[in-house]
This record gives C-alpha cells, sequence and structure tokens, in this order.
C-alpha cells in the first residue's frame, strides 16, 4: 500500500470539516439574523471571517494533499 496516497486521502479529510464548519457557522448566523435583525451587518461580516478562516484550511489541506501526490 502506498503511503503517499494514504496522506493524500488524510489531507482530503480536511475539506469535511470545513464544510461541517461552515455549514454549521451558516445555521447560527441565520438563528442570530431572525433574532436580531438590526445586528446583520455585524453578524454578516463575523460570518465571513470565520468562513474565510475555515475555507483557508481547507484549501491548505488540499494543496497539501496535491503536493504530496506531484512530489512522490
Amino acid at each position: 500500500m502506498d503511503v503517499t496516497a494514504i496522506g493524500a486521502g488524510i489531507c482530503a479529510i480536511t475539506g469535511i470539516g470545513a464544510g461541517l464548519g461552515i455549514g454549521l457557522a451558516t445555521g447560527r448566523a441565520c438563528d442570530a439574523t431572525a433574532r436580531q435583525p438590526e445586528a446583520s451587518g455585524k453578524i454578516t461580516t463575523q460570518l465571513l471571517l470565520g468562513c474565510a478562516l475555515a475555507e483557508a484550511t481547507a484549501i491548505y489541506g488540499f494543496v497539501l494533499g496535491i503536493l504530496l501526490i506531484i512530489m512522490k
């Protein structure tokens, strides 16, 4: 069994974590906006920042997985 393929597969799991994190954050932001519509600007700003950070971890995992396959 090739160790590089296992490493690349583990790196791909970061996409699952990012998807779950962004989904939970979006759901909570919708709840918060429904409860306090006047705070939607602040909620949106924090949501976008959190989603960007979560997506960055998925991109890092994707790039690392590609590099593991290419540099084999």
